[in-house]
């Protein structure tokens, strides 16, 4: 199928942030300032590179945050396997400070540029990419148009289209489909997403299942795992992984509600956003109780029964330490986050109703008991103080959830599988040039 004419709103976003480029690098100055963006790194966001371009043929990944950037290391590995070095791309902060101590040899890590003209121009010409994979939902116009215009391929992999942004997107079908006709291939994670891509008029979609099934467990800092272990010692323990605001009372509610039944418990929080260790500490403190926050140094010892995790990159380190976990996002309308980590890591695993962010995988892990669903504070307690006080009952929600996981493996095989053929016409370019 070819490319559909550019639409009339494609057109005007396109010149709009063209002319309105002094006032996105304002924003980008006044979210340098807010601390949501590196100052040492911003002209990466305004297309400037930080490095040079590695020599040879070039992948370029593009995951917007902590979640999309990590479930691409399989595929990094793959084209590295495959001769290509990658360049990795991810629009937050957080994500940069993550994936830069993941990335294996033959990777690089920069800011994608925001979506003005220009600076996506600067940013193709400079990196020059063979190939583009986009993860998720990342449907950026201008840095659409610029590959098509260069033709390197796009593959948007990992695919995801929730109902909201599809009914979003159907308000302007012939925009949907101008853009989408210009991407080479739409993996899906689920069908009904490869549904709604099809109806916005992808070409050429198909479902390769969620790159973050196949994801390796997160690390942990084996001394800090050792450390922290002998200080928490056999104090029953549980975590609230990834919460929202809207959550730290419950939490802290349901910790108050337990300590009656386990008065030595230790609750370890991390929020989603490690910026808000602080209004953690304060839920906390409102309910009388004494919280240490390890963004300052705090420490789990025996006089504190509420620990703030405030820290990126460390979630590996506390679903090890901790047999329960919550997963925030879920008792608040954010549509829940990610359980494949704390499954992995033979936690049980608890969520909130709000869980349409990753609705299959809920369902399967509730269908098989591999997850239990809770609606406040009192259900959190309950079914918390029931996995901890029986761990026949803990193993077996932990041993169930790792079944339901297994038949949604194999994503990264099946989207390498679907790339082969444009690495064979890559390397047959190289050797005819």
């Amino acid at each position: 199928m070819r490319a559909l004419p550019l639409t009339l709103p494609l057109r005007a976003y396109r010149v709009g942030l063209q002319l309105g480029e002094p006032a996105v690098a304002g924003l980008l100055a006044w979210r340098a300032h807010r601390g949501k963006e590196d100052p040492r790194r911003l002209p990466e966001r305004r297309g400037l590179p930080g490095r040079a371009r590695p020599v040879g043929p070039l992948a370029w990944m593009h995951g917007a945050s902590v979640g999309e950037a990590l479930s691409l290391i399989g595929l990094v590995e793959g084209m590295i396997a495959r001769g290509f070095s990658v360049l990795v791309t991810t629009g937050t902060r957080t994500a940069a400070e993550l994936i830069g101590t993941r990335l294996p040899a033959g990777a690089v890590h920069q800011y994608m540029p925001l979506d003005a003209p220009r600076w996506v121009g600067r940013f193709l010409d400079h990196w020059q990419p063979d190939l583009a994979l986009v993860a998720e939902s990342e449907i950026w116009p201008n840095v659409i148009v610029g590959l098509h215009e260069r033709g390197i391929p796009l593959i948007l992999v990992n695919g995801r289209m929730s109902e909201r942004s599809f009914r979003g997107w159907e308000r302007s079908p012939r925009t949907a489909r101008a853009l989408l006709s210009r991407i080479a291939i739409c993996l899906a994670q689920t069908r009904d997403d490869a549904e709604r891509f099809v109806r916005l008029g992808a070409p050429r979609v198909s479902v390769a299942g969620n790159l973050k099934f196949d994801a390796a467990v997160p690390p942990a800092d084996r001394q800090q795992l050792a450390y922290l272990g002998e200080m928490i010692g056999d104090r029953p323990v549980w975590i609230a992984a990834s919460t929202h605001a809207g959550e730290d009372e419950v939490v802290a509610a349901a910790h108050a509600r337990l300590a009656a039944r386990f008065p030595d418990l230790l609750t370890i929080v991390a929020p989603r956003h490690p910026g808000r260790g602080q209004a953690v500490a304060a839920a906390a403190a409102a309910a009388g109780l004494r919280s240490a926050r390890r963004s300052a140094g705090g420490r789990p010892h025996p006089g504190v029964s509420y620990y703030v995790a405030d820290t990126v990159g460390e979630l590996g380190l506390f679903y090890r330490l901790s047999p329960v976990a919550f997963l925030g996002g879920s008792l608040v309308g954010r549509g829940g986050q990610n359980p494949i980590e704390p499954v992995r890591l033979d936690a049980a695993v608890l969520h909130g109703p709000h869980t349409q962010n990753f609705a299959e995988i809920y369902g399967a892990l509730d269908a098989a008991g591999g997850a239990l669903a809770v609606a406040d504070a009192d259900e959190l307690a309950a079914r918390t103080g029931a996995l901890l006080a029986e761990p026949a009952h803990r193993a077996a929600v932990a041993e169930a959830g790792q079944r339901a996981l297994r038949p949604f493996e194999g994503a990264v095989t099946r989207t390498l599988a679907v790339l082969e053929p444009f690495v064979a016409q890559l390397k047959l370019a190289a050797l005819q040039a």
